[in-house]
């Protein structure tokens, strides 16, 4: 009897000391660069259930009911890609849409920091229902989704091509009946000189209200992109592979010259966003690298991670943003692109940043140094599709990744207890 009322007591005791903490996880000693509150020094991050509480210096560790160390290390808002596949299924034949090229979220998303992904356009408004069931209904990782303006979605071959089933109205019905994960409209792999699947798409956001994000695919002779930005997209709207230098697709830069071309300045003082929707070929650092030395940098970074992007020249999200670094790119811009502009093109302005009351997902980071390498250059090397080579000294790892105020993810057990959330 009084062994079971002594567990009693221990139990009543434990439950009583955590109600009685004020937090339930606090992030101690970290670097934050938190973009939209232009914060960019040591801070301590707290947070309770889904939701930041407070960012300030010497939260006492004791308020909380986990405590992340974080000295020497980067702590900003959670990670969002933009452009991601993951209507993945087991239909052979239908590639990104419901089929093997897509990736199940939870097993990419965590371990490289992010917490927000977009799936870019493998559902159609015929198929987003089942897409929402499979996918986003049970992920852990928050699934947002462009829906596809062709009505099957991302299948590849001839469905894509098919113009008569891109259908406005439809589009933008389910659209409109789901504004919770639906954040714009998906143009992709149209091959051929017409101007009609950007229009019907554009008309679609405009019907929804919300952006659009165009993936050229290809054409004999090309669409002038200066056309699509000033005649065809709207201030908000999405030009992805934006450092792509493929035949069928005019790039933004001119190769001749090395220098961006001047109607794509003109396009960013419009409002178009360039996304960088890095793929399997859709990025060149022919196109890149001089880019950025120019100042031009990207809106967003994004991965456009598949299956055949992840085990080539991508990889992952940080290996991204890690050529951007290694490109010239700084640290704070490189996290804002991956943040807080993310969050603000697609409307999702309660992600992206660390703000009292803002959702609770965060993501530490270190910034590993090349001289720690086992080579002689004491650098980091980046390839492209292409083969080119470039050194960086920098590269961004994650440690611990935490979504809706659980810790998802911890690398090195840098989370006091270590209690990493399965569901």
């Amino acid at each position: 009897m009084k062994k079971k009322f002594l567990s009693i007591f221990c139990a009543f005791a434990i439950i009583t000391a955590a109600n009685a903490q004020k937090y339930s996880v606090v992030i101690k000693g970290g670097h934050v660069i938190d973009p939209k509150n232009n914060i960019n020094e040591v801070m301590d991050v707290a947070m309770k259930g889904d939701t930041i509480m407070s960012v300030a210096k010497n939260i006492d560790p004791k308020e909380g009911r986990q405590v992340v160390d974080a000295k020497g290390l980067y702590v900003t808002p959670g990670l969002i890609d933009i452009h991601s596949h993951n209507f993945y299924g087991t239909k052979m034949d239908q590639t990104y849409s419901n089929g093997p090229n897509a990736l199940p979220p939870d097993g990419f998303t965590f371990r490289t920091g992010v917490t927000t992904v977009v799936d870019a356009g493998c559902a159609g408004w015929k198929s987003f229902a089942d897409f929402k069931k499979q996918t986003i209904d049970i992920s852990r990782t928050r699934v947002l989704s462009f829906l596809n303006i062709v009505g099957e979605g991302m299948r590849g071959g001839t469905y894509e091509q098919n113009v008569e089933d891109m259908d406005a109205a439809a589009t933008a019905k389910v659209a409109k009946e789901n504004p919770e994960y639906i954040v714009g409209i998906k143009l992709a792999h149209f091959n051929g000189h017409n101007w009609a699947p950007t229009d019907r798409a554009v008309e679609a956001g405009k019907l929804a209200n919300i952006p659009v994000m165009i993936d050229f695919g290809g054409s004999d002779p090309v669409l002038p992109i200066e056309e699509l930005f000033m005649k065809h997209l709207r201030p908000g709207d999405i030009f992805t592979h934006c450092f792509g230098q493929l035949g069928g697709r005019e790039p933004i830069l001119d190769v001749a010259t090395g220098k961006i071309k001047p109607f794509v300045y003109e396009a960013r003082k419009r409002g178009i966003n360039f996304d960088v929707g890095y793929g399997g070929i859709s990025f060149a650092f022919s196109q890149a690298i001089p880019a950025v030395k120019s100042g031009f940098y990207p809106n967003t970074i994004s991965t456009d991670i598949h299956t055949g992007s992840m085990n080539n020249a991508m990889k992952d999200m940080l290996n991204v943003m890690s050529k951007f670094l290694a490109m010239g790119m700084d640290l704070q811009s490189v996290i804002k692109a991956s943040t807080w502009t993310p969050a603000q093109v697609i409307h999702r302005e309660q992600l992206g940043n660390l703000s009292v009351g803002s959702r609770a997902d965060v993501t530490v980071l270190r910034l590993l140094d090349g001289k720690f390498q086992l080579n002689d250059t004491g650098t980091f090397g980046f390839f492209d599709y292409t083969g080119t080579k470039i050194q960086g000294k920098q590269k961004l790892e994650a440690e611990v990744t935490i979504r809706a105020g659980r810790v998802v993810y911890d690398l090195n057990g840098l989370t006091n207890p270590v209690v990493v959330s399965r569901r």
